[in-house]
C-alpha cells in the first residue's frame, strides 16, 4: 500500500470522530488505530508488521505550561525515529541544548530514505520523545521546544 494512501488515512482519522480505520487493497491491509496505546497493523499475504506507540512514559505532555512559550516538532510522517546522522556520531540535538531555526533536530528513516527534520523554532530543547529507532506515526510529536 502506498506511503501517501496511508498518510491521507491518518489526516481523514484525525479529522473525524472515529477510533479506527480498516481498508483492505486486494491482499494487502491497513488498520489504524487513534488510541494512546494504538498499534498499526499491516499485513500481506506473507509478511505480518505490528508496529507499538511508545509507552506513556515516552511522551511527555506540557499541559500545565503557557503554550505561547512552547513549540513542538512534529513527525511529517511515518518512519523509524533517529537521533543521530549515522550510529557512530554524537545526537543532532541534546535535552538543554538551544537551537535555531532550521538546525537540523533528528532523522526519520522511511522506505529506506534518510529524511532530515529541521526545527521552525530557535529555542532551547526541553523533552526528547521519542528513543533512538523507535518507530513514529504522522504528526506524533516528536521534540518540545521552549522558544526564546
Amino acid at each position: 500500500m502506498d506511503l501517501r494512501k496511508i498518510k491521507k488515512l491518518i489526516e481523514m482519522l484525525q479529522e473525524s470522530d472515529l477510533n479506527e480505520i480498516e481498508v483492505k487493497e486486494g491482499e494487502e491491509s491497513v488498520r489504524i488505530n487513534r488510541k494512546k496505546e494504538g498499534i498499526i497493523h499491516t499485513a500481506s499475504p506473507t509478511v505480518s508488521k505490528k508496529v507499538s506507540a511508545p509507552e506513556n512514559g515516552a511522551n511527555l505532555t506540557h499541559e500545565s505550561m503557557d503554550s505561547q512559550n512552547y513549540e513542538k516538532i512534529m513527525s511529517p510522517m511515518v518512519g523509524t525515529f533517529y537521533r543521530k546522522p549515522a550510529p557512530d556520531k554524537e545526537p543532532f540535538v541534546e535535552v538543554g541544548q538551544t537551537i535555531k531555526k532550521g538546525e537540523t533536530v533528528c532523522i526519520i528513516e522511511a522506505m529506506k530514505m534518510m529524511n532530515q527534520v529541521k526545527s521552525e523554532f530557535d529555542g532551547k530543547i526541553i523533552s526528547i520523545n521519542i528513543g533512538d529507532g523507535e518507530p513514529v506515526e504522522f504528526g506524533q510529536e516528536l521534540i518540545s521546544i521552549e522558544k526564546s
